[in-house]
């Protein structure tokens, strides 16, 4: 039989192509779907609405990053924009309330052990900002260099682990020491003038940083290396104006050969009437020390209260003063004007004093004497 002109003048290579095209066709036929970005779902999208758009330092999610041009060349007006405060809410259930927390660190030293705890945070990264402020010294220049190259790294990275936003102030007065040896800073003579240098840099970053949809504010110092995942999680749980957890350290012991753990931050206490008598014969410009032998206040120490063979993390404890290490305060509680004193505000400064202010603003204070955060071990 003759073969048709059309088959004649096909070549055996067309037929192979011909074959690999239609096998392709049904591979991609018969392959799962992948999905494109219109089809992201409600969580992505919101991942993205929140996460930072640049690597350092991005703007707070309240402030707008550019303004319309009118029809004449002009500038327009930036928009009036309202916030309903009362609609605002800090719960035991944070997470599923989307209430946004805000990380504040005053940060001298820059420690890799902060930046990967505050990574491994499990609380959702979108609903968290960070702020930070140090001094204008050769230190504080190092730990912001540090930080920056941090933050680049994190930022830039998947969207999941990006925060929010990022803020970094630079302290506009000289802070009272040279040094950041822990031997320095813990010398009872440089207290007074340290603390207070500490208050007005704390000062300066709440009230800078705190904005309109701000729900909690996590006081965190750069040197707390280790926390649980679900630190803020669990803090919020307990639903209260001002909490705390118990600030240990880890430390090798050499006579027992192994490593072990110890009190670190003696700042929270229940007060004593040895030391509420100390202060009423104190001049209005002495302040009390909480740790120091040369001054015996016979308070209650929460860093001495854990029975390391029944701990219950649970466990709250009323107190009178408070540490800064790890802090978690309602951000209801700045805006009603707690703040860290930098003068003896009843012989008390800095956070003890900040703890004072708010039971006289009416805020419970609340410690937990069993649950730990650690401390960078020096």
């Amino acid at each position: 039989m003759a073969v048709t002109r059309s088959m004649r003048r096909t070549s055996p290579i067309s037929l192979v192509l011909a074959a690999l095209l239609a096998f392709g066709f049904i591979c991609f036929m018969l392959s799962p779907s992948t999905p494109s970005a219109s089809s992201a779902s409600a969580s992505s999208q919101q991942r993205q609405e929140n996460a930072a758009e640049h690597p350092l330092s991005p703007p707070t999610k309240p402030f707008f990053k550019s303004q319309a041009v009118r029809s004449d060349g002009h500038q327009a007006a930036p928009p009036v924009v309202h916030y309903d405060l009362n609609s605002l809410t800090n719960t035991a259930d944070s997470v599923a309330n989307g209430e946004r927390v805000l990380i504040l660190t005053p940060l001298a030293r820059f420690y890799q052990g902060y930046w990967d705890n505050i990574e491994k945070l499990s609380y959702p990264h979108e609903l968290i900002s960070l702020g930070f402020i140090a001094p204008k010294t050769s230190e504080g220049n190092a730990a912001v260099a540090a930080l920056e190259k941090a933050i680049s790294k994190t930022q830039s990275g998947p969207i999941d682990n990006r925060f929010a936003s990022i803020s970094i102030l630079r302290q506009d007065f000289d802070p009272p020491l040279k040094s950041q040896d822990e031997k320095a800073r813990h010398a009872m003579e440089a207290q007074k003038e340290r603390r207070q240098s500490m208050s007005r840099a704390r000062n300066s970053l709440v009230f800078t940083t705190l904005g309109p949809g701000t729900s909690w504010v996590l006081w965190l110092d750069s040197d707390v290396v280790e926390t649980p995942a679900a630190l803020i999680q669990d803090l919020t749980a307990f639903d209260q104006p001002v909490i705390v957890p118990n600030c240990f350290q880890r430390y090798y012991d050499t006579s027992k050969k192994k490593w072990d753990i110890r009190p670190y931050d003696f700042n929270s206490w229940v007060d004593s009437q040895t030391a509420q008598n100390l202060a009423a014969n104190m001049g209005p410009d002495e302040i009390l020390l909480e740790g120091y032998a040369e001054m015996p206040t016979y308070r209650t120490l929460m860093a001495h209260l854990p029975d390391m063979k029944k701990l219950d993390p649970k466990k709250m404890l009323a107190l009178d003063g408070v540490g800064g290490t790890a802090l978690l305060v309602k951000a209801d509680v700045h805006r009603d004007g707690a703040m860290f004193p930098a003068f003896p505000f009843f012989h008390l400064v800095e956070t003890e004093g900040f703890a004072k202010m708010a039971r006289r603003l009416g805020y419970e204070v609340i410690g937990l004497p069993d649950y730990f955060v650690y401390h960078y071990n020096e």
